[in-house]
């Protein structure tokens, strides 16, 4: 599959319908199950995933999906070097808690690295998207029409007040001690993978996760990061890859200035 304008617009399409479809689900807190993970499911992620599996079945049937819902009923299969990582609806304790910080999240994966994201935040009625060494932008949207496509840009590592963004449901002990380790530093707990949005639109600086978490979480916004001139690594300053047989990232530093990675005490 290339590569190219079209294909973000076809993607952007497709979560743009997801969106939809989660406005229509009728969810109901109550219904929520907890998987064997122990994370949350609605009808809200099930009604996503549905729109968004057969809008990438219809684009590419040969090109495998792996996504957050069907991993949990089945072994993924990846037998190709390239695929598509999905989270229908990434921060469903967000939605459930009435949040607006839930994204949809569609990243296109080959040979191990992200090369192209989108994430759509229904509640707020914005879009980013990027390929990697094509650049990345923002829409608004609404039912009715989408806006044109505004450019986003990284920010250089300030010198002073660094913008840290951390996740609200899932602080662990060790990001908060490395979190103690930066001088001056401010953070914002925020949902979801808008994380990665924020820096993407040089809103922030520095997104650090040591707690592991799953490909589908990370893959978008990592291809959107580093289109708009971030990147993403472990903390050892090595690549994340993605495609392993666990599906699993460890731990990961996400910056918008890649010259400050890997930033570590």
């Amino acid at each position: 599959m290339a590569i190219c304008a079209g294909l973000v617009r076809e993607l952007t399409a497709i979560s743009v319908a997801a969106a939809e479809a989660i406005r229509r689900s009728n969810w109901d807190a109550r219904g929520a199950r907890i998987k064997g993970d122990e994370t949350p499911v609605t009808a809200a992620d099930e009604a996503a995933e549905a729109v968004i599996r057969d809008g990438l079945a219809r684009l590419d049937p040969l090109l495998p999906v792996v996504s957050e819902e069907l991993a949990e009923r089945e072994t993924p299969k990846i037998d190709s070097a390239s695929f598509f990582l999905v989270d229908p609806l990434d921060g469903t304790r967000e939605f459930i808690a009435g949040r607006d910080e839930y994204t949809i999240n569609i990243g296109l994966v080959c040979e191990g690295a992200p090369i192209l994201g989108v994430i759509t935040a229904p509640a707020l009625g914005l879009i980013w998207r990027g390929i990697v060494g094509g650049g990345a932008e923002r829409l608004e949207f609404s039912a009715q029409q989408t806006s044109p496509p505004q450019p986003i840009r990284t920010r250089a590592r300030p010198a002073r007040g660094l913008q840290v963004v951390v996740s609200r449901s899932h602080l662990d002990s060790q990001t908060r001690a490395y979190l103690d380790g930066l001088s001056g530093a401010q953070s914002v707990r925020c949902g979801s993978s808008v994380k990665f949005c924020r820096l993407a639109e040089g809103a922030a600086d520095l997104y650090p996760r040591f707690a592991p978490t799953r490909d589908w979480d990370v893959a978008a916004g990592h291809a959107i990061l580093a289109a708009a001139g971030g990147n993403v690594v472990t903390p050892q300053g090595t690549a994340v890859t993605y495609g392993s047989p666990q599906l699993r990232i460890p731990a990961f530093l996400a910056a918008g200035d890649p010259a400050a990675l890997p930033i570590w005490r």
